[in-house]
């Protein structure tokens, strides 16, 4: 219990220290820095829905949570600046909707598949305690907070300069790893729907030239956001730079990879073709880098 609240306390001086070593000078809605406002908003959203879902030990809503709270941020950012009479920059309502229309994406095919699967399996220990569920959920409002908030200062910074190479290859980054990972996601989503593809491994498409090609794209779309915002930031703004690095880390060495390639290792680690196909896929970045993990 002592672990998970001090887990708890750890996230929200994390987002504390970001959000005002990011503050944007002159940018202040309701008394606070807007960019600290926006971690509160994500925190906030969190522990309400937290709320039934704690009382109902259920996880159904966690990953829907994420989505609404990032809505939220981002539209905290924008009403900041059209409630202090400013025109919203290209570069602002651009980035706005690269995250908008991600999260909604995201959001609603997670909550689909969490209704059609009845269980997120990484949950069955987590919700057996009160602390380590609040803690999950505070963890989220953290994730949400870190991922956003180079976008975030992006859009507050809100810059009325003629858009620049920056802002161009930054975009084209941010639609083809959205594209990448669109795609990746409905392909297998495709192959789990066939009978006859039932508990076997997909290698089609984007899949056989990664074994996690959705999560390649979701690190090429942030990467895209930091690229628009490089001639943005000054002094500390730079360490919101840590939402690409966050995304990469997260996905690479702690939730995202290790655990799915140990959960497939497990159920097809003695499967000659999936042996085969481990050795000649790349695991991340298709045709280059490390196969056999």
């Amino acid at each position: 219990m002592t672990k998970d609240l001090g887990a708890i306390v750890f996230c929200i001086l994390m987002a504390y220290i970001i959000a005002i070593a990011a503050s944007v000078d002159g940018a202040i809605l309701y008394g606070l820095p807007v960019i600290l406002l926006s971690a509160v908003v994500s925190f906030v959203t969190h522990w309400i829905f937290a709320v039934p879902s704690l009382i109902t030990s259920s996880e159904k809503y966690f990953d829907f949570t994420g989505m609404i709270a990032t809505l939220l941020v981002i539209s905290t950012a924008i009403f900041a600046l059209l409630s202090s009479g400013h025109h919203v920059s290209i570069r602002s309502a651009v980035t706005a909707f690269f995250v908008s229309i991600w999260t909604l994406r995201l959001g609603i095919f997670l909550y689909k598949r969490i209704v059609k699967s009845g269980e997120d399996k990484r949950f069955r220990d987590i919700k057996k305690s009160f602390p380590k569920f609040l803690m999950t959920w505070t963890l989220s409002a953290l994730w949400v907070f870190l991922t956003t908030v180079n976008a975030v200062t992006v859009i507050v910074l809100n810059p009325l300069e003629p858009i620049d190479v920056f802002f161009v290859v930054g975009a084209a980054f941010w639609v083809f790893g959205f594209g990448f990972e669109v795609f990746a996601d409905r392909q297998k989503k495709h192959f789990s729907e066939q009978p006859e593809n039932k508990d076997k491994f997909i290698t089609q498409g984007l899949w056989s030239i990664s074994r996690h090609p959705n999560y390649f794209g979701e690190i090429i779309l942030w990467t895209g956001i930091a690229i628009i915002s490089l001639p943005l930031l000054s002094g500390l703004q730079f360490v919101t730079l840590v939402s690409p690095i966050f995304v990469f880390l997260l996905l690479t060495r702690i939730s995202g990879l290790p655990f799915l390639e140990d959960k497939a290792e497990k159920k097809w680690g003695e499967d000659k073709g999936y042996v085969e196909y481990k050795n000649k896929t790349p695991i991340l970045v298709p045709f280059f880098g490390k196969k056999n993990d």
